[in-house]
C-alpha cells in the first residue's frame, strides 16, 4: 500500500511503467489493475500511447477498469485502436459518467460503428446533446461546448443559489461561474464561486457580476474561442444561440487544449512532418507525413542546383568558392528560421498584424544587416586567412554575407504574412520557400560577386 501510494505521488515513471508490462506479460489482472488504478488519467494515457501495439492490447484486455478520462486524454489514433479492442459494455460504461463536451472529443473522429456504441451507452438528453454538438462545423465553439451548465435566475440572493446548489440532482465535475440568466434563458452575466461564497447571504447575484463575461456563438471558430480566453483571462463563457439563449459553456481546460494542440501543430508543420506525428506512429503513417515534404525540398534544391551550374566555368576557376558557399547558405538559412519562427509564432498569437507589420519588416531587416555586416567582418578576416590573403575574395564573401541574411530576415517575416494574406497556413508552407530564397539568393550572390570581381 505504501509503495502505490508512493507511486501516485510520482506519477507515471519507468520503473512503474516496466512493473506494468511486466504484469500485463504474466497475464496477471489483479497485479494490472492495482498499479493503474493509482494513477492519473492522464498519465494511463501516456502510457498506452508509449508501448506498442500488441502490449496496448493485451493490457486493455486484461484491466477492466477503464475510466472514461482516459479516452479523453488519450491521442486520437491510438484512441481508435483502444475503442476497437475494448468490450461494448466496458466502452459504455467507461463514456457514460463524462460531460457531453468530452463526448463529442471522443466521438467525432469516429466510425459510424464506434459512434453508435457510445451514443447508445448515453441517456436520452446527453444523447441529443452530442448528436446536436456534431452538426455543428468541425473546430467550432459548438464542439467545444458543454451542455452542462449551471444557471440561477439574475433576481436570486447568494443564499438562495447556494440552497439550490446544495439540493441539485446533479452538477457537473468541473465549474466556475453561476451563469445568471433572465425569464427566457438568456444569459446576462456570470458570477465566480470564489466571490459568492465569500458574500453575504441576502446580497443580490447581480451585485456580484464579472466584468470578464462574454458570449460565443457554436459557431465561432475554437481559435478565436481560444484567443479570447487567453487573451482576456477567461475562466469560463457561455455559448448563445441566434436568440441569444443558452445552449452551453465553454470551460478554459478546452480553450487551452484547442491552444496546446495549435502550438504543437506549427512546430509540426514547420518541420515538415505533418500536424499530428508521434513516435507512435507506424512507419507507413510516418512516411505520408514526412515524404511528401522531402519531395517538395528535392524540387526546391534542384533550383537551387541550376543557379550553381550556371556559374560552373567560375567554380572551376576558383576552387575555393565551392567550400565556401555552404557557408553562405546555411547561415542564410540559418537567420531566415529564426525569423521565419517568430514571425509564424506571432500571427498564431495574433501579435502580428496589418498594422505593426511594417515596423516588424524593418526591424527584422535591420537585424539581418546588422548581422551581416558583423558575420561578414569574420569571414571575410578568414578568408584572408584561409584562402591565400585575397581582399577580393574576402570582400566577395563579405557582401554575400550582408545580402543573404538580410533577404533571409526579410523573407523570413514577408513569406508567413503573404501565405497567411492568402488564407494558407503560413506554419505548412513558409520554410519550404525561405529555405529556397536564401538558397538561390546566397549562391546567386556569392557566385555572381566572384564571376564580375575575380574573374
Amino acid at each position: 500500500m505504501a509503495e502505490l501510494e508512493e507511486r501516485e505521488d510520482e506519477g507515471l515513471n519507468e520503473r512503474l511503467a516496466q512493473d506494468i508490462l511486466d504484469a500485463v506479460e504474466a497475464q496477471d489482472p489483479a497485479r494490472v489493475t492495482s498499479l493503474l488504478e493509482p494513477l492519473h488519467p492522464a498519465d494511463i494515457a501516456d502510457l498506452l500511447e508509449q508501448i506498442t501495439a500488441p502490449e496496448r492490447h493485451d493490457l486493455l484486455t486484461l484491466w477492466q477498469g477503464m475510466d472514461g478520462e482516459v479516452l479523453s486524454e488519450i491521442r486520437e489514433g491510438i484512441r481508435e485502436e483502444v475503442i476497437d479492442t475494448l468490450s461494448p459494455q466496458v466502452l459504455a460504461d467507461a463514456v457514460r459518467e463524462l460531460d457531453t463536451d468530452d463526448v463529442v472529443d471522443i466521438v467525432q473522429d469516429l466510425e459510424l460503428p464506434q459512434q453508435e456504441i457510445i451514443l447508445g451507452a448515453l441517456n436520452r438528453a446527453d444523447r441529443a446533446a452530442v448528436e446536436k454538438a456534431l452538426t455543428y462545423p468541425e473546430y467550432s465553439a459548438g464542439r467545444l461546448m458543454q451542455r452542462e451548465a449551471v444557471v440561477a435566475p439574475e433576481h436570486w440572493t447568494v443564499g438562495e443559489a447556494i440552497d439550490f446548489l446544495r439540493n441539485a440532482d446533479y452538477l457537473p465535475d468541473q465549474f466556475y461561474h453561476v451563469i445568471l440568466i433572465d425569464p427566457r434563458m438568456k444569459p446576462v452575466s456570470y458570477v465566480t464561486l470564489g466571490r459568492m461564497l465569500s458574500a453575504r447571504r441576502d446580497t443580490p447575484l447581480r451585485e456580484l457580476s464579472e466584468d470578464s463575461y462574454r458570449t460565443f456563438h457554436p459557431e465561432d471558430p475554437d481559435s478565436d474561442v481560444a484567443y479570447a480566453f487567453n487573451q482576456y483571462h477567461l475562466i469560463s463563457a457561455p455559448v448563445v444561440d441566434d436568440d441569444g439563449r443558452l445552449v452551453g459553456v465553454i470551460t478554459i481546460d478546452d480553450a487551452m487544449n484547442v491552444l496546446d494542440e495549435e502550438h504543437q501543430e506549427d512546430i509540426l508543420r514547420l518541420a515538415g512532418v505533418g500536424d499530428e506525428s508521434t513516435i507512435s506512429d507506424s512507419v507507413w503513417d510516418t512516411l505520408r507525413a514526412r515524404t511528401p515534404w522531402l519531395f517538395v525540398n528535392l524540387l526546391t534544391a534542384n533550383i537551387s542546383a541550376w543557379v550553381i551550374s550556371q556559374f560552373e566555368g567560375t567554380i572551376s576557376v576558383i576552387v575555393a568558392l565551392a567550400a565556401l558557399m555552404p557557408i553562405i547558405a546555411s547561415m542564410g538559412g540559418n537567420a531566415g528560421t529564426q525569423s521565419l519562427t517568430v514571425a509564424v509564432r506571432a500571427l498564431a498569437t495574433r501579435d502580428l498584424t496589418s498594422s505593426n507589420a511594417a515596423r516588424v519588416v524593418r526591424r527584422e531587416v535591420a537585424v539581418g544587416v546588422v548581422n551581416g555586416l558583423f558575420f561578414a567582418a569574420v569571414m571575410g578576416g578568414m578568408g584572408i586567412l584561409l584562402y591565400g590573403g585575397s581582399l577580393a575574395l574576402a570582400g566577395v564573401i563579405a557582401s554575400a554575407m550582408v545580402i543573404n541574411l538580410a533577404v533571409a530576415a526579410l523573407a523570413g517575416v514577408l513569406v508567413p504574412l503573404m501565405l497567411n494574406k492568402l488564407k494558407l497556413d503560413p506554419a505548412l508552407a513558409s520554410g519550404t520557400f525561405v529555405t529556397t530564397m536564401t538558397d538561390v539568393v546566397g549562391f546567386f550572390s556569392f557566385l555572381g560577386l566572384a564571376t564580375v570581381v575575380l574573374l
